[in-house]
This record gives structure tokens, sequence and C-alpha cells, in this order.
């Protein structure tokens, strides 16, 4: 295309460095954050008054921070849990499903000792908190080691079966913890019973143990993606199943292991939020809104384009967005959704300049030589 006297061009990328793919993101926040304002403006809210407000709130306010903290843990492990399946060329779409059958299986534990009638006084918290984060994981590698295995021996996609899953565990926690099921809350509440004090797991500066536990992995993750040679098989499979069976790499093998990794992720996720979120401790009855956050993991882990120390702040920041958009919606008197509408602009705009990751706009002077782009480099 020629504008004047320059004649601009689109070049596919050979390839693309950290720092760049940090800058066009960061372009791609500004514009969807610029883009959003519009809804503010119809709202006659001051758009820069409304971004304070929600940034000042998730990032600095002592009681939107913590809040915004739990909101990055979670969604940290739900993108990992995304991540693993994902460089090996697979989607894992079950993370709602993996981490609901994670917190039945941390609830389980405690049902299994008598706390649902708060017979606790013999129980060591340095006991049961790990066997619950041991059991949490357990639940997540069942519901995954089912979509690895029909994918890796039978090939069947497991978009679908990771979505199957998703409702059968979402129904089966309905069940348990509604009337009549087995870890029904005693005052017949539409939630499980709660964590008796004894067994609050412990806090660090006021922050969830498991912030450790998720930066944890997402270090590990980068390092096993980086250095070591089952990371290397994992990649070798993403980029393509038949020459990596060719090279003597399971094809059964590596779907089934990926599958059981991230669900041991989620099952994580799941017991973070239902057994350690000050506040909760218990499967609260709007345990779907989890499931759905979940989902934001995927975004997470496409925008990152599947490096989990990348996911850090990607995590951070729609964690901050979560629980800055919640609040401003009530603080302007403005209409139910608002979160949900600047995640999903954020996620649209997002996406779209993944554009940029593969691609670039060169110009050149008619006649001359080419000039380097600059940002968009």
């Amino acid at each position: 295309m020629r504008i004047g006297r320059y004649e601009f061009k689109l070049e596919k990328r050979l390839s693309l460095t950290g720092w760049k793919a940090a800058i066009i993101s960061i372009f791609a926040v500004i514009f969807a954050l610029a883009l959003f304002s519009f809804i503010f403006i119809l709202a006659e809210i001051n758009p820069l008054l409304a971004y304070r407000e929600m940034f000042s709130y998730a990032f600095v306010n002592p009681y939107g921070l913590p809040l915004t903290i739990n909101r990055f843990i979670f969604l940290l492990l739900c993108t990992s849990a995304f991540i693993i399946p994902f460089r090996a060329g697979l989607w894992n779409i079950g993370m709602p499903g993996q981490l609901y059958a994670g917190a039945l299986g941390a609830f389980a534990v405690l049902y299994a000792f008598g706390v649902k009638d708060f017979r606790t006084s013999d129980l060591s918290p340095g006991i049961l908190i790990p066997l619950m984060l041991i059991v949490a994981a357990l639940g997540g590698v069942g519901l995954g080691a089912i979509a690895g295995v029909l994918k890796g021996k039978f090939n069947i996609n497991e978009i679908v079966v990771t979505m199957i899953l998703n409702f059968i565990a979402f129904w089966l926690v309905s069940h348990m913890i509604k009337e009549g099921g087995p870890f029904m809350n005693p005052g017949g509440r539409g939630e499980s019973f709660e964590l008796p004090s004894s067994l609050y797991p412990p806090m660090i500066m006021g922050v969830p143990f498991t912030i450790f536990l998720a930066l944890g992995v997402a270090v590990l993750l980068y390092f096993m993606f980086a250095k070591t040679r089952i990371g290397y098989k994992i990649k070798a499979h993403g980029l393509s199943p038949a020459a990596s069976r060719y090279a003597g790499i399971s094809t059964f093998k590596i779907p089934l292991l990926v599958f059981i990794m991230g669900g041991a992720l989620a099952g994580w996720a799941g017991y973070h939020y239902f057994a350690a979120v000050p506040g909760v401790y218990k499967i609260s009855r709007n345990y779907g809104y989890f499931g759905d956050l979940a989902f934001y993991g995927i975004i997470c882990g496409l925008i990152s384009l599947g490096n989990p120390l990348a996911a850090i702040p990607v995590a951070l920041l729609f964690g901050g967005l979560s629980v800055g958009g919640r609040f401003v919606q009530g603080q302007l008197n403005m209409s139910f959704g608002l979160d949900y509408a600047l995640l999903g602009v954020l996620m649209i705009t997002l996406v779209a300049f993944q554009f940029f990751y593969r691609y670039q706009i060169g110009w050149a002077k008619t006649g001359e030589e080419r000039l380097d782009v600059g940002v968009l480099r």
C-alpha cells in the first residue's frame, strides 16, 4: 500500500523476542482501555476517574489488593494448567471441572476425618493441610487423565472430552453440597461445610501460602521447557506429533502426562479458592463463577505465548482488572457486568494484537532503501 511518498508492506516475522512481545502486549492493553473508555463516556463518567478508582483499589487499597492477589494466584494456577498441554499442541478446556474435582478432593479429606462435625481437637493441621493438597491434586489428575488417555489411545478430541467432564464435575459438586449431599452445610445452606479455624492454611504477610506454590510452579515449568528432556519431548510433540513419533516420542504418554500435570495444577486452584482464601473456607454456592473464571487461564496462556514466566504479569493484570472492575461497578453506580465487559474487551484486543506477533509493518520511501518500522517491529 502506498501513501504519498511512502510504500507500506506487511511482512511475516522470522522471530519475535520477549521484549518486543511485551511492547506489543502493552500497546494492546492501552488500546483496550482507551476503547473501553467509551462505556464510561456513555454512562457520563470521566474515564480517568474510573480507571484511577479501578487501579487504586485493585493494586493499592489495603482491602482490594489482597483480593487481587488471591485472584492472581487462582488465575496463574489455571494458566499453568492450560500451558502444559498447550505446549504439547493440546487444549485443556477442562480447568473448571478439574478445579471442582480438586475442591471436592480437599473437602473429602476433611469429611473422612469428621471435620464436618467439628471433631478436630486431635487433628494436626500439619498433616491435614498437606493431605488436602495431595488429594486436591489427585482429584484434578483423575479428570485430566481421562482426557489424556482418550486422546493418546483413541485420538478423541480433547476439547470435547474436557468440556463434557466440566459439566459432569459441575453437577457432581451440586449434588455434594446441596440438600441431602454429604458435604452440605449443617445450617442447610446451599454450600459445603466450613473449615474450622484450626485448619485455616498459613498466611504470609496476609497472603495465603499458595502464592509460593503458584509462582514456584511457573518457574519450574519455565525451567522444564527450557532445560529438561521431558520439556523437549512435550515441545516436539506440540510441533509435530507425527515427526515426534518417528523420533521415538510416545504419542500416548505425552498427552497423558501433560493432562495429568495440568489437572494437578487445576486441582490446586480449586484448593486455593475454596480452602485457602480468607473469608471463603468452603465450597460456596457461587462456585460456578470460579469455574467460568478459570477460562481466563486460556486467554492468559495464549497472550503469554505459552511462556510460564510471561504468564505471571498477565495473570496479575487480569486478576486486578476483574477485582477493580467489580469495585468500580458499585462505586460509580454502573450496571452489573462491568468487570465481564472490561475483561472481554481486553481479551479480544490482546488476541487481535497477536497478529503483530506474526507480522510486522515496514515502510520505505519510493525508490529508496527500506526503513525500519520502530514500535511495530
